[in-house]
């Protein structure tokens, strides 16, 4: 090689993240990325080009552990390809199934290079480079890097921020997890023992990444947490911050236009926060507030510590404060001995509560929790009538309160170029999708649509005045 020339670039490795499950799985993925690209790592959207898979996985649903396995398998024969071509594959387990079955996905799937828990993805690069030196050992050899510890280091002060560029192609919304872990207990729950004890970032570390986010063109962030109204960081002066304090700041941001919060618990809904929805305009009037049941009894039995009656008395106060509050819901059938009436309260809290939407499960047992245990186990054909029921109660209400948005002006934050030519494409302040003919100059902005009409799964908009030219 002469003085003139140049040595060749290193190709960048490609990473494919899969996110099962929750927001925030979804930001971890995110920072999983970020604290991959220092070391070569660029995302790609084609499996079959990534030189690292990882599976961020979610252990909420049923059979959660199984369909990571049957996707390993998969990735087995893609890795057996790529290694046919002379390349190869690294694969990675993360999240809240390796959390919980690290030693058993070691054992079961041998093609498995790593296995981290949502607390460890800070170690990622360190861990990568621990299994790639297992690459050429003999497969007798060769084992796993597991990292399943609950480390007591603050691992989002160890990740890098995301560079501009990166988080501007994510778009204008954007997620910011304050809070992990849950210290409940809900009896069919597996939060705590995969995501352990209840966890708030300090104030600085909030606002700094709030910032960033909004300096690369975020006009809307979602905080995150198992129990997000349950945040309780530490500010400069040592003193304990809670949600709606937490609010008050970020609303100080300038260029900063909505605020979202998810997951909230019904204990943890405290008079701050319901003051933070009447005052801060950028809190966007719409609420996710989980209640599970309408009976009391079975709300004790999930050890949920609240009654129906408390929780409705809530709903009532949050209404009050910011009277066009639209709420939505989680509601688990079948809980092991619920009965008909038990399922008939449900129904009445829902429609006395009125949801603009809800997300409702088959009760499945998680190993581990104290509802495994319980008895009188609810017929499988049961839960499967009761949630069609429960279903249909709930879509009837999505379809009233969208019909009650036709007629009136929203803000609209304008995200996206439509899937019609001449059209764009944005979310309501009730997370609804808005579609509307209108230029490309529209997105980056919020603008006051006209909701002229509705479609299955969205809202058909009109600009209520024309961009000026």
């Amino acid at each position: 090689m002469t003085e003139m020339e140049t040595p060749p670039l290193t190709p960048p490795k490609r990473v494919f993240i899969k996110t099962y499950g929750c927001q925030m799985n979804v930001y971890d993925s995110d920072r999983m990325a970020d604290a991959l690209a220092p070391h070569g790592y660029m995302p790609t959207q084609d499996v079959a080009e990534a030189d690292l898979v990882l599976l961020n996985t979610c252990h909420i649903r049923e059979k959660a552990s199984e369909k990571v396995f049957s996707e390993l398998g998969r990735l087995k024969e893609l890795q057996g390809e790529r290694r046919a071509l002379g390349g190869d594959m690294m694969i990675g387990v993360a999240g809240c199934v390796a959390q919980a079955e690290g030693e058993e996905i070691a054992r079961r799937a041998p093609v498995v290079d790593l296995v981290f828990g949502p607390q460890a993805y800070h170690r990622l690069p360190d861990m990568l480079a621990r299994a790639e030196g297992q690459r050429h050992m003999h497969p007798s050899l060769k084992k796993p890097v597991i990292d399943t510890d609950f480390p007591e280091e603050d691992k989002f002060a160890h990740l890098p921020a995301a560079k501009k560029e990166v988080i501007l192609a994510r778009g204008l919304t954007a997620f910011l997890t304050v809070q992990e872990g849950c210290d409940k207990f809900c009896s069919f729950c597996v939060v705590p023992y995969t995501r352990g004890a209840e966890v708030s970032r300090p104030v600085s570390q909030v606002l700094d990444e709030a910032r960033r986010l909004v300096d690369a063109g975020v006009k809307e962030i979602t905080l995150l947490g198992q129990n997000v109204n349950a945040y309780h960081g530490r500010d400069a002066a040592g003193r304990s911050v809670g949600l709606g304090e937490l609010a008050y700041l970020l609303a100080e941001i300038a260029g900063l236009e909505r605020l979202r919060y998810t997951t909230s618990h019904p204990r943890d809904m405290d008079e701050a926060l319901i003051a933070a929805h009447r005052d801060l305009p950028l809190l966007m009037p719409y609420l996710h507030l989980p209640v599970q049941s309408g009976s009391d009894r079975i709300l004790k039995a999930m050890n949920r510590k609240h009654t129906s009656a408390e929780y409705l008395t809530l709903i009532e106060r949050i209404k009050q404060a910011r009277p066009d509050m639209a709420l939505s819901g989680d509601f688990i059938v079948g809980f092991p001995g619920e009965t008909d009436q038990d399922f008939e309260d449900t129904l009445t809290i829902i429609r006395e509560t009125g949801y603009a939407s809800a997300y409702s499960f088959k009760y499945s047992t998680r190993p581990g929790t104290p509802g495994a245990n319980l008895a009188n186990q609810v017929a499988e054909e049961v839960k499967t009538e009761r949630l069609h029921r429960l279903q249909e109660l709930v879509n009837a209400q999505t379809t009233a309160f969208h019909a009650s948005c036709v007629g009136k002006t929203l803000p609209v934050l304008i995200e996206r170029v439509g899937r019609m030519p001449g059209q764009v494409g944005g979310r309501s302040p009730y997370l609804q999708a808005v579609h509307l003919d209108g230029p490309n100059e529209l997105i980056g902005a919020i603008h006051e649509v006209e909701i002229i009409g509705t479609s299955t799964n969205s809202l058909v908009g009109r600009l209520k005045q024309a961009v000026a030219a």
